[in-house]
């Protein structure tokens, strides 16, 4: 779950930030059941999804961890990613992450009944928990990679993970401030596109 980078990646709107955060939950064609704003945010957050996919600096991340990880490997750059944003987060933003973060919970709230029920029943926790902010330090790291292993199908022990996120920290690092530069790139050519 990236929802720290989605959010940093979306349009800062309303309905950007509410897109990003319910990328992953949405599948299937978007509709006339979202708003316009909204459906800008979803589509923007499945071509995020997409560009990093090819994304050089995103491979190279993922072939940072072991192969017997498989698929997991990108759920691991997706993790490491939120963490490593959240822990240098002032270098990309002037605003504290702590205020950003409570301004996107705000939103949570003010639009939940939008959300998705998965997302809707999610968001207490996350706000409870301040995910968002939380994701710097390891602990929330190895919870989260726990968690995700056991909603896995097929058993991929992602909760290895963290040892090999420590391992190769400042290569990461590197790596995730190079994606985000491309990305930022890649997001300001999309939003003219999006409708």
């Amino acid at each position: 779950m990236n929802h720290l980078a989605h959010l940093f990646l979306s349009e800062p709107t309303d309905g950007g930030y509410l897109g990003a955060l319910m990328g992953d939950y949405v599948k299937g064609r978007l509709d006339g059941r979202f708003p316009k704003a909204l459906r800008r945010g979803l589509l923007l957050h499945r071509k995020i999804d997409r560009f990093a996919e090819t994304n050089r600096h995103f491979l190279r991340s993922k072939r940072r961890f072991h192969p017997a990880l498989r698929h997991g490997r990108g759920i691991l750059v997706d993790v490491a990613y939120d963490h490593l944003l959240a822990y240098h987060w002032s270098d990309f933003l002037p605003v504290p992450l702590e205020t950003f973060a409570a301004s996107i919970y705000r939103l949570l709230e003010r639009y939940h009944e939008l959300l998705p029920p998965t997302l809707q029943q999610a968001a207490p926790r996350m706000v409870a928990a301040d995910w968002l902010v939380a994701c710097r330090k390891k602990e929330t790291i190895a919870r989260i990679l726990q968690r995700l292993e056991k909603r896995l199908e097929q058993r991929i022990p992602l909760s290895i993970g963290l040892n090999q996120i420590e391992g190769c920290h400042r290569q990461l690092a590197s790596d995730c401030r190079l994606f985000l530069n491309d990305a930022k790139a890649f997001v300001s050519r999309q939003i003219n596109l999006l409708d």
